[in-house]
């Protein structure tokens, strides 16, 4: 048993997908398949045929996988699901930490942000990879957005975001972390590890209040597959970058457990022998404990497996 406690920093729910990307489609079609964007793709796993991604079956795998909580960030391929959320917020507080998402492709969201803050949300998400629209990219740095981040220090909300690839957003988000010093800021899918100059994400965490959780990593180093070896040789390279302490893990459940199991999302760093027991302990929870506050987070049990 460990003597620290998991936390999945980057994960998902939505009880139905149906929503429109750059003018193409996304929505549930059974089991576990979603329209996509003009093609078919397995977004669950093949037993979740409801195509409802709830609560429930994630709390069970994180049970099973000893996980104590997990942090909900969204995304525009899921639809906006704030009000799902919120009863998510209202049944497990201890379990979830749970961001709110705005309409940030349109003007607005300022106003939204205060309304998702008055309903009990203290974490906005922005997919901002989402933000580089044919008819013009909404920049991160432009007046509403300021004006939003600026309430959002203010109320000491978090600040969740992926950024596309490479730097194509770095020097954006470096002037509003620049000018908003106490707004905490977690990057979502190590920079975009295994793309062109993903180095200049992680960089950002440089800044006091700015951390770099994992989401993703094993998509992205999918091809490889477990043990993920290139995914461990990311993290030590990030930590040489900004520090363990700066990094968190994240599963990006559930799209993730459609190739692994979702322990095999941070099992793979609890086996590796690359990286020592404190660093391990730091980036599979501590760290994401002490960014997002969680308290009182349970102490799970090993279930042995009928196959052991």
């Amino acid at each position: 048993m460990n003597d620290f406690k998991i936390i999945d920093a980057h994960s998902h729910l939505w009880l139905k997908q149906d929503t429109v990307v750059n003018g193409l489609p996304i929505r549930d079609i059974g089991n576990g398949r979603s329209e996509f964007m003009g093609e078919v793709r397995q977004m669950l796993p093949p037993f979740m045929i409801d195509g409802q991604n709830s609560a429930e079956v994630f709390l069970s795998n994180m049970d099973y996988a000893q996980v104590s909580a997990a942090v909900i960030t969204q995304e525009y391929i899921d639809g906006i699901q704030n009000e799902y959320l919120l009863d998510v917020i209202s049944r497990y507080p201890n379990r979830f930490f749970v961001c709110g998402m705005c309409e940030f492709r349109q003007p607005g969201y300022y106003d939204q942000t205060k309304e998702l803050h008055r309903l009990g949300f203290n974490a906005i998400k922005i997919p901002a990879q989402r933000l580089l629209l044919n008819e013009g990219r909404v920049m991160l740095n432009c007046e509403e957005m300021m004006q939003t981040f600026e309430y959002m220090e203010a109320n000491k909300m978090i600040l969740s975001i992926d950024l596309a690839d490479g730097e194509t957003q770095v020097d954006e988000l470096k002037e509003v972390i620049q000018q908003y010093p106490h707004l905490k800021i977690a990057i979502g899918h190590f920079g975009m590890v295994t793309t062109p100059n993903w180095q200049e994400q992680i960089k950002l965490a440089r800044y006091e209040n700015v951390m770099i959780e994992s989401g993703g990593i094993t998509w992205l180093f999918n091809d490889e597959f477990y043990p993920f070896k290139g995914a461990i040789k990311a993290i030590r390279e990030a930590a040489g970058l900004v520090g363990m302490e700066k990094l968190m893990w994240g599963s990006d459940y559930p799209r993730t457990i459609t190739a692994i199991t979702y322990k095999m999302s941070y099992d793979f760093v609890l086996k590796s022998q690359e990286l020592s027991a404190d660093e391990k302990a730091r980036f599979l929870g501590q760290n994401a404990e002490t960014f997002y506050g969680f308290k009182n987070l349970p102490q799970l049990p090993y279930i042995k497996n009928m196959s052991e």
